[in-house]
């Protein structure tokens, strides 16, 4: 189950904090940690997610 504020690794291999949970196990709002050092916030999915972190 993912909680706010959990730290997630994406299928793409970003990581990102989840900042809303919309409906659990299928969208979230996330903070996301692009690899150029930058932070994007996007909804994403329950299966953009590989792992809680």
């Amino acid at each position: 189950m993912i909680s706010l504020f959990d730290k997630v690794k994406l299928k793409t291999g970003e990581t990102a904090y989840i900042v809303e949970v919309y409906e659990q196990g299928v969208a979230y709002e996330a903070d996301i940690d692009r690899e150029d050092g930058s932070v994007d916030t996007e909804t994403i999915k329950q299966e953009d997610i590989e792992c809680i972190m």
